[in-house]
């Protein structure tokens, strides 16, 4: 076991599983990550609404949220990184908005989702520059224009 990606889909098409599990895979390889695993939950604004909301103190819906955990496994080998939860109808909204596929908007939103998940922050401008630009060359990797990312 090197890395363990579980998708939970509660909103969207089952088709969507295999990109996201493999933008998540390409993150930690490139992150060259411990062995571990993670899930990430497709499912609606409502959900992110009420996690952001709960977790975060924000009573908005958003794209993605990240749970980052990094505690050993007990049943298995590794680390488990935490969850990821992205809404698929926000994520098709800003597609159709920025006149990309709804692929390339959920393989940008699991990136950035993973990146935090390993202890990358967007929070002060040094940190951001260096998350953007990891952001930027796995996005590459997985063949996402990194133009994408619109703040």
């Amino acid at each position: 076991m090197k890395h363990v990606i579980e998708v939970q889909i509660s909103a969207g098409s089952t088709s969507l599983e295999a990109g996201v599990a493999k933008a998540a895979r390409t993150v930690l390889s490139m992150e060259e990550a411990e062995p571990g695993s993670l899930t990430i939950v497709l499912t609606d604004g409502e959900a992110l609404r009420t996690a952001n909301r709960r977790y975060a103190g924000f009573d908005l819906a958003t794209d993605v949220l990240s749970f980052p955990d990094g505690e050993p496994q007990q049943d298995q080998e590794g680390v488990y990184f935490g969850d990821v939860m992205i809404a698929v109808p926000i994520a098709q909204q800003q597609a159709d908005q920025r006149k990309h596929s709804l692929s390339n908007e959920l393989t940008l939103l699991t990136v950035h989702g993973v990146l935090h998940l390993l202890g990358y922050d967007h929070e002060n401008p040094e940190k951001k520059g260096e998350m953007w630009s990891r952001q930027a060359e796995i996005l590459r990797r997985l063949d996402v224009d990194p133009a994408i990312v619109k703040e």
